[in-house]
């Protein structure tokens, strides 16, 4: 057999007689293999004892034999049936998919077969015997078979196993699928009812990659424009307010989730700027005294509430806006719009022009005005809101710059030994020959003698 590139490889390193090499390329060759790797995960071993022994049965290698990449992938595609089958099975049996296929009377066995399966495989990638990214396209798979509440086990099983899956050698070949994996994951959660689990993805994708990685920074600066706030059009019998000011209000929302297409024309940045007016006025209007921080309990809500989303329905305006943490959401997407549309480095056809800057300016010191009235702590919370605003700048700087990446790379400190400096040697005379020629006659005073003699002659 010709010697593959060494690209295409992977080294089976254990000796074996010399054997016809099989290729996994006909179904009775794979359904061959899926039957020789159920066997092995129903093996209570530690996956050290088989592994390797199950791959040389499944390749049957030649000796000294390499698998090239054909052959690595028919591996890859065998293994993956073998997953989705035991999942397949789980499913219809009811259990768990981590679960499924553990003995109640085997005390050694805490795993199912598909953790099983799993750590076959992640041995055989970190001891180079298969390919690296064979593991990761498996828990891709895995979790795209599974329901929310079985990925948090399987997730639990990556966590588990995290210092074995950022070796270098692994994670190099398949740190873009684990990415992958983790946003397909993030999309399916719900922000409100899974916030710890997605705090969990965000930490592991943050242990992994460097705070500098170009991939979760938006580069493009892509707004969530799906984000849609849905609020009433027609006004229901008996309301109590002016409707409106509700649908003017709520048509904010538009503006805030895509800042982007408030300046396109003129005409979306003077509705804007219409309706933004309306609703300071009204709140100027109607301005919140000490009583009414008091009495909504702001300190202790700030400290307790998750707030995803406030509710829309008309019958609640009146006491949404006597509501001051309600006023503080609203006043503060309007400074964040503000500082978009403010961001340094635009482009003149892209940015305001000068007459919405002055407009900009004005309506920016009413809203900063108004949150400094808003009880409890108003100046102190303009403040904090600021400063966050301030920083946001040097974030969008970095990002337009490239990204370059801002971790300090460790230098090795020197010893002691070779900071301390060297002293110099002490002369006796001028310089280096005469010091040695002084020592010289110190240490042969009869041939220095000698010498003397001869010249006095």
């Amino acid at each position: 057999m010709a010697e593959a590139p060494s690209g295409l490889r992977i080294l089976l390193h254990q000796h074996q007689k010399e054997r016809t090499p099989v290729h996994i390329s006909s179904h009775a060759d794979r359904d061959r293999v899926i039957e020789i790797f159920k066997k092995a995960i129903l093996k209570s071993d530690s996956p050290e004892n088989f592994a390797l022994q199950t791959v040389q049965e499944a390749i049957k290698p030649q000796r000294q034999t390499v698998l090239v990449q054909d052959e690595n992938q028919s591996l890859e595609n065998a293994l993956r049936t073998l997953l989705q089958e035991l999942v397949s099975s789980a499913v219809q049996s009811g259990e768990d998919i981590m679960q499924y296929g553990q003995s109640i009377d085997d005390q050694e066995s805490t795993y199912g077969q598909i953790p099983r399966l799993l750590d076959i495989v992640l041995f055989l990638c970190e001891k180079g015997h298969v390919e690296g990214g064979m593991i990761f396209q498996l828990l891709e798979d895995l979790t795209e078979m599974s329901t929310m509440r079985d990925c948090k086990e399987v997730f639990g099983y990556i966590e588990s196993k995290q210092d074995i899956l950022g070796k270098q050698e692994l994670f190099g070949r398949g740190k873009l699928v684990m990415l992958r994996t983790c946003n397909q994951l993030l999309r399916r959660l719900s922000k409100a009812n899974d916030v710890v689990f997605c705090g969990r993805i965000l930490m592991f994708l943050a242990h992994f990659f460097p705070l500098s990685e170009r991939s979760a920074v938006n580069i493009k600066g892509v707004f969530n424009t799906s984000n849609e706030t849905n609020y009433e059009k027609d006004a229901p019998n008996g309301i109590s307010i002016d409707f409106n000011f509700y649908k003017t209000f709520w048509s904010l929302q538009e503006h805030f989730r895509n800042p982007a297409s408030t300046t396109v024309a003129p005409t979306k940045w003077h509705k804007f700027q219409s309706n933004l007016t309306v609703v300071l006025d009204t709140f100027e209007a109607q301005p919140l005294s000490d009583d009414d921080g008091k009495a909504n309990n702001l300190e202790e809500e700030e400290s307790a509430a998750f707030n995803i989303k406030y509710l829309t329905s008309s019958n609640l305006m009146g006491l949404e806006l006597k509501d001051p943490s309600f006023r503080r959401h609203i006043l503060v997407q309007c400074l964040i719009l503000f500082d978009y549309l403010k961001a340094p480095g635009k482009n003149e056809k892209d940015g305001p022009s000068e007459s919405m800057k002055e407009e900009i300016k004005t309506c920016e010191e009413r809203v900063k005005n108004l949150l400094e009235t808003i009880p409890p702590n108003g100046k102190e919370f303009l403040h904090s809101i600021e400063h966050i605003l301030e920083r946001e700048k040097n974030w969008v700087w970095w990002k337009r710059d490239g990204c370059p990446p801002f971790e300090k790379q460790s230098t090795e400190r020197k010893t002691s030994h070779d900071s301390v400096k060297k002293r110099r040697p002490r002369l006796r005379l001028g310089n280096r020959e005469l010091h040695q020629l002084w020592t010289w006659a110190d240490k042969n005073p009869v041939s220095l003698l000698y010498h003397i003699l001869l010249y006095v002659k």
